[in-house]
């Protein structure tokens, strides 16, 4: 597999000594392309290398910093927001993604851009939260009747929400997978192991082992190029943390839970891609316990081929023939493991003819 220079040095920080000024370009327009200039400045910095980064090359990743940390404090104010709106609905504010990653200042945070925010609900609850959240500001902007359904009867959340007034973008939802999705991970159970935020009371996010769960599930349901390689280095990152205090408790108590919650080929995934592109340590005797997950040989081979042209920045300088042939393919699989075929048929061919009549926030999850 030929890698990009911003896996090289995410992966070995130090490859920066001596670059070249032509190779900083390209790593800085990757890091660019990937929606990893902020993750590449903080990499650096963490490994003591900013000494080494040229002028013009720092200037690009200081503001990727900045920008970074500016939405991290806008995050942080709106989750004050949505939890006085939850609280009134006596309902638990558990955060996911970006958002539980930046209120935990976990590692994956760091220098982490993202456009929306994720919450986690009791399905029973959906109709008063969303409720509450009208009050309290958010809308549900004008989409077609189809989406409407498509939404509330097929998916795990609500059609996607934002502010009236700071146009942040909301989407709640009440599992991590779609009720006609293959996999069936239990939400209530989700909900009972959450964890609260240290400093931030009725703030919670999810177990460490279920965080990497569904980050893994998102990264390999969703069949989206545009953020994969930022969301294999938020799974390196997972891992690598909850992983380093007592890492035979973590994963044994991590592939326990892929069992329960029916997540053992998304795990899989996961760990054969973050040590295939970021070399990140896994116990062997984890290695061995996930080798009865591993998917048959010509699976492997498919899976590995596909995911090796969407874990490249999307930029000019990293294209690989097949590319685009793998981009679609991923795609309708994401479609396939979420719907039936009949389903998924109707839906494709709605969406080939006639298209949405307004683009949503997450437009790109049809």
């Amino acid at each position: 597999m030929r890698s990009a220079i911003l896996t090289e040095v995410l992966r070995q920080p130090e490859r920066i000594r001596g670059l070249p000024a032509a190779d900083w370009d390209v790593l800085i327009r990757q890091a660019r392309h990937a929606n990893m200039l902020g993750r590449l400045h903080a990499r650096l910095a963490t490994a003591g290398q900013t000494p080494e980064i040229p002028e013009d090359a720092a200037r690009h990743l200081i503001a990727g910093a900045h920008l970074a940390a500016r939405l991290h404090h806008s995050v942080r104010n709106e989750v004050i927001q949505i939890k006085a709106a939850l609280d009134a609905a006596n309902v638990p504010l558990v955060l996911l993604k970006g958002a539980a990653y930046v209120a935990a200042t976990l590692p994956a945070s760091e220098g982490r851009i993202f456009s929306d925010i994720d919450i986690l609900v009791p399905r029973s609850a959906l109709g008063t939260v969303e409720g509450r959240l009208m009050q309290h500001g958010w809308i549900t902007p004008p989409i077609s009747a189809y989406d409407q359904h498509y939404y509330r009867q097929w998916m795990h959340e609500l059609p996607p929400m934002q502010h009236i007034f700071r146009g942040t973008a909301l989407d709640v939802h009440h599992a991590i997978l779609p009720p006609t999705a293959r996999y069936h991970p239990d939400p209530r159970s989700l909900l009972a192991e959450r964890v609260e935020v240290p400093g931030l009371p009725g703030v919670f996010t999810l177990s460490p082992a279920d965080m990497v769960l569904h980050a893994a599930t998102h990264l390999f349901h969703e069949g989206e190029a545009d953020n994969a390689l930022r969301d294999l280095s938020d799974l390196d990152l997972l891992l690598r943390h909850w992983g380093a205090g007592q890492p035979e408790t973590f994963w044994s108590g991590l592939l326990a839970r892929a069992r329960q919650q029916q997540l053992t080929h998304q795990l899989w995934l996961a760990v054969h891609f973050v040590r295939r592109i970021f070399d990140c340590p896994v116990p062997p005797a984890a290695m061995q316990s996930l080798a009865s997950f591993e998917p048959g040989t010509m699976h492997r081979k498919v899976l590995t081929v596909l995911y090796d042209r969407i874990f490249l920045p999307q930029h000019a300088s990293c294209r690989q023939a097949g590319a685009s042939v793998a981009r679609t393919t991923l795609y309708v699989r994401g479609h396939w493991l979420r719907m039936p075929a009949h389903l998924l048929a109707a839906h494709l061919l709605r969406k080939a003819f006639a298209p949405s009549r307004i683009a949503s926030p997450q437009a790109d999850h049809h």
